[in-house]
């Protein structure tokens, strides 16, 4: 039984994440692995966040990150790995966290003990991960900690993400929905990325989305608008929940003072860093 308020974990996930996330969306990060060749913005994303599992292939990268088209990741793994090592794509990652957090959030927040309290935090929450069927988590996991809290910070919420980001992927499975089903479903919630975001970055098509939107309705879980039914809402909720059950020992680990007070600090930290232009304006909703 949990100790914890319903969906506390979640609250705490969704406070931390997305301060993660920024890296991906920062210039910073386009202009450290650009210095080591790879120009290309597609290349540099599957590089970045793959790079923890070694020089690795399409196949594997298709598997561990679930919603891109198979054919789009290929034209650009294994080939990436012939301009940069993994290592010196880390290293590149870890200098444009490191630029990122320090324009998004200012060096008055960098210095402050309430990050050094979140960075402390987290780790320790970090610390009832498990590395069983959680290849994302588990390959970052074996990351040294950085010494800077703010880079601390940022590792100990790439492992709770990717810990986090694993499980869900379990989920999507259980409930049967292909990677493009997922990615419709969310957007129709109104919480997922806008369908330009989606077709940009993953290297999906519209007829791909429509063909799609198509399966669902024939499920019942979207309606003739696009919309989600009853059931398509009933869906997303039990898959969220589902998540919350595969994700719950790191925030039983830290336990429910230690899950408030990271929740609040993270909402804080976050605020700042999107107050700052952290993420672009059309990157969320359902058109």
């Amino acid at each position: 039984m949990s100790t914890l308020p319903p969906r506390a974990g979640r609250r705490c996930h969704n406070a931390i994440n997305p301060l993660h996330s920024t890296v991906y969306f920062s210039p910073d990060l386009g202009k450290e692995l650009g210095e080591l060749g790879i120009d290309d913005p597609n290349a540099a994303y599957f590089a970045a966040r793959s790079a923890a599992m070694g020089a690795v292939g399409p196949g594997t990268v298709t598997a561990a990150f679930y919603n891109f088209n198979h054919d789009h990741v290929a034209r650009h793994l294994p080939a990436v790995w012939s301009v940069a090592a993994p290592q010196a794509v880390l290293d590149a990652r870890l200098r444009a966290a490191d630029t990122t957090l320090r324009r998004l959030l200012g060096e008055e927040v960098i210095a402050s003990p309430e990050l050094a309290e979140a960075a402390g935090l987290a780790l320790r929450a970090a610390e009832g991960c498990t590395r069983h069927a959680r290849p994302l988590y588990a390959a970052h996991a074996d990351l040294p900690v950085p010494e800077e809290p703010h880079l601390a910070y940022w590792h100990a919420g790439t492992l709770l993400r990717e810990h986090r980001g694993d499980g869900h992927l379990a989920a999507l499975l259980t409930a049967g929905l292909d990677p493009l089903e997922a990615l419709v479903s969310h957007t129709a919630t109104g919480k997922g990325m806008s369908p330009h975001w989606v077709l940009t970055t993953r290297g999906w098509h519209r007829d791909d989305w429509d063909a799609a939107r198509e399966r669902l309705r024939g499920r019942g879980i979207l309606d003739a608008e696009g919309e989600l039914t009853e059931a398509g809402v009933a869906l997303r909720a039990e898959l969220e929940e589902a998540t919350d059950r595969m994700d719950a020992a790191p925030y039983e680990h830290l336990g429910a003072e230690g899950v408030e007070r990271l929740t609040e600090l993270g909402r804080g930290f976050l605020f700042t860093a999107a107050s700052a232009g952290a993420f672009p304006a059309d990157l969320m909703g359902k058109n």
